[in-house]
């Protein structure tokens, strides 16, 4: 899934596409146009996933406001079967990965029917051990979003995967509100997740705008997830909360600017440097014309540009030697100029 040094950058189109096949079209087009390694979807029926009197969450009430439920919005968000066989022969031409997140077995059968490399199961499910445990025995690569999460509740969705037998999984760190706000996003969590489970951890993004996944991407997260829409200004309950086309595009241009500028860790010249070497460092230089056999004393000498002579660390060792030959002012002193 991950490429050497490269984290995997899922556009989360979601139910951005409002029910249109048409526009989840497009959204696979843009998305791969976007410099996304995959696109996402979700894959459920209305009637198994919610009750019919829930109402819609604030974020969710905020941008299609709260008189229908939120089981009637969701039906309105469903993609039927062939819409899902459409889809991924239509990413299959654009050359970009098709993915789902299943809401429920039935789902996730039928994501296996469509020969799915990997399932994301998303964060409200950490904790739906039945459904866990019937996508990993399917045996594929999982992504687990850990949003609302305690460690002891990942440890747990952990182990009921591995009881399978499939070990394939990577955590995404994720904060389950819409948009969430950057000073609770705790990044570091990252880390505690990579310590505590030896498994590759991700970030799936709700914040306004690119830095915060992009800060991920420099943290080690070997994926990345982010909602992608056409329009923020369309109607529906994740809009507001994703990245238009241009803007993914920029967050995937720093993304792979920051994996190019992380480099192998060794401290040693960059080869774009090693030219101005001699133009910024410094050499011993005369100060005035100095006759051949004399002895170099410190008023001889100074510190100047360029760094093709002997080196200004060497200053001690010089003082006190004689010169081969006359030395006119301003020269740049070798070794070859020493006794």
């Amino acid at each position: 899934m991950k490429k050497r040094g490269r984290s995997f950058i899922i556009a989360e189109a979601g139910v951005n596409h409002n029910g249109a096949l048409s526009t989840a079209r497009t959204l696979v087009r843009e998305a791969r146009r976007a410099g996304a390694d995959a696109v996402k979807f979700q894959t459920f029926k209305a009637d198994r996933l919610v009750s019919r009197v829930l109402e819609k969450a604030e974020y969710q009430k905020k941008v299609t406001g709260a008189a229908e439920t939120q089981h009637a919005m969701i039906r309105r968000l469903e993609l039927g079967i062939d819409a899902h066989r459409e889809l991924v022969r239509f990413c299959r031409s654009q050359r970009i990965m098709f993915l789902s997140t299943p809401f429920d077995e039935e789902s996730a059968d039928l994501l296996e029917s469509l020969d799915v490399p990997l399932f994301k199961i998303g964060s409200g499910d950490l904790t739906n051990l039945p459904l866990l445990r019937h996508v990993a025995r399917k045996m594929r690569p999982l992504i687990l979003s850990t949003g609302m999460a305690i460690l002891g509740e990942v440890e747990e969705a952990l182990e009921t995967v591995y009881t399978t037998g499939n070990r394939e999984v990577t955590l995404l760190h994720c904060v389950t509100e819409y948009p969430a706000p950057p000073d609770e996003i705790n990044l570091r969590a990252l880390d505690t997740m990579r310590r505590a489970f030896a498994v590759p951890v991700g970030y799936s993004d709700h914040t306004d705008g690119i830095e915060i996944a992009v800060a991920a991407v420099a943290m080690g997260a070997s994926v990345i997830e982010k909602h992608f829409t056409l329009d923020r200004d369309s109607e529906g309950p994740d809009h507001r909360s994703s990245l238009e086309p241009a803007m993914f595009r920029a967050m995937v241009l720093a993304i792979r600017n920051v994996e190019a500028a992380l480099g192998d860790g060794i401290k040693k010249p960059a080869p774009c440097e090693i030219k101005n070497i001699p133009i910024a460092r410094r050499s011993l230089v005369t100060v005035k014309a100095i006759r051949k056999g004399q002895v170099i004393t410190r008023d001889l000498l100074a510190v100047k540009r360029p760094g093709c002579g002997i080196a200004p660390g060497d200053l001690e060792k010089v003082i006190g030697l004689r010169v081969k030959r006359a030395i006119p002012a301003d020269h740049v002193i070798t070794w070859q100029d020493i006794v």
